[in-house]
């Protein structure tokens, strides 16, 4: 009995939701040309802030970087290091720089700053300047930004009139320990529009930067990419490079050491010839001992040497661009369609909430 009651009460209920979805669907049916109209006026109103909103293009790379299992140096080169007597140790250790803080490198300030002097060129080849000076000249804004914007840039002219010129001088050479108001703006400017994304599974890189003009996109691109190479590359190989410097010092030395120890014998054996004393032949003997000496030590340095060059190209990163720059043809932003049914999407629902509730509760605010 008490499940058939609960039937029955519940019937009613659903019977006048149906009635009121009925009543809100007649009120939209009623208010159609209202909802028409408001719609109409937001598509006019999308295609104008799409056709404002300058076109962006973006280029896109992807690097399969080599990875550092921290096995050590390879089987040749071990062999070759244990005939010099060196011993370079199995466990090299985890790579610092790792693919997943690849995005915090080229966000670095060092990083940006290098691309400040890069030159570029434009599609129609009409504009020939830096990356510093396009970013801050050349990029166009909607005409909406113009108008927000210019309360405040009259504050900064207003307060530029009070700086001195040191401050308000170009750019005369970056300091990265100190930078410029404007060089931080380009920094920012820079950083948002340089993305890196790295495949946790594959550890596949993708490096893409958006600008205003495709040729520009990709000139960036490629540059970008050969940075975060060379920058990788100098990192892994560092110590190497430092070992090899010490390396080839000490084995010029042995090298200087050999030599100064064979003229003193040669010197020594055309000044003794015919002697048979027996001083003579010990003094003889000591610099033929001292010269054999100073051939092992710089043999042996010489075979060290050989070993850290083969070092240094050990630790050089190799890295497969799967997908290189490219100048792309289609612009990827702004996307007109999406605006626009954004826009009337936002129109219809704005119309339709006036027509259920708002026309109602503004009547009866003004009631009371």
């Amino acid at each position: 009995m008490e499940e058939n009651n609960k039937s029955l009460t519940s019937a009613p209920a659903e019977a006048e939701a149906e009635i009121d979805l009925l009543e809100l669907a007649q009120k939209l049916w009623a208010e159609r040309k209202l909802i028409l109209k408001w719609c109409g006026i937001a598509a006019i109103v999308g295609l104008v802030v799409a056709f404002s909103i300058p076109k962006e293009y973006t280029t896109a790379v992807k690097l399969a970087p080599e990875s550092a299992d921290g096995k050590g140096v390879g089987g040749n080169l071990g062999a070759l290091a244990s005939m010099a007597g060196i011993n370079l140790g199995g466990g090299g250790g985890a790579d610092a720089v790792n693919p997943d803080l690849y995005p915090d490198v080229v966000a670095s300030v060092p990083f940006v700053v290098r691309l400040f002097d890069v030159e570029v060129t434009d599609r129609k080849g009409e504009l020939h300047t830096d990356v510093y000076h396009y970013i801050d000249e050349e990029l166009r804004a909607p005409w909406w930004s113009a108008v927000v914007g210019a309360p405040f840039r009259l504050l900064g002219w207003t307060l530029s009139l009070f700086r001195s010129e040191e401050q308000t001088a170009g750019k005369q050479g970056t300091d990265l320990f100190r930078l410029s108001e404007e060089e931080t703006r380009i920094v920012e400017a820079l950083r948002q529009r340089i993305s890196v994304a790295v495949d946790k599974k594959s550890s596949v890189v993708t490096l893409a930067v958006t600008m205003q003009d495709p040729l520009i996109s990709a000139t960036l691109t490629d540059t970008v990419m050969h940075n975060l190479q060379e920058y990788i590359t100098q990192y892994r190989t560092n110590k190497a490079r430092h070992d090899l410097k010490y390396m080839q010092q000490l084995c010029d030395e042995a090298q200087q050491q050999y030599y100064d120890a064979q003229q003193a014998y040669a010197r020594y054996m055309d000044a003794n010839q015919n002697i048979v004393l027996r001083s003579v032949r010990i003094e003889q003997e000591r610099l033929q001992n001292e010269m054999n000496l100073y051939y092992n030590l710089y043999n042996q340095t010489a075979q060290q040497l050989q070993v850290a060059k083969a070092k240094v190209q050990e630790s050089t990163p190799v890295y497969a661009v799967v997908q290189p720059a490219t100048v792309p043809i289609q612009a990827s932003k702004p996307s007109k369609p999406m605006i626009l049914m954004g826009f009337v999407f936002l129109a219809a629902v704005a119309a339709s909430g006036w027509v259920l509730f708002g026309r109602e509760t503004l009547r009866q605010l003004r009631q009371r």
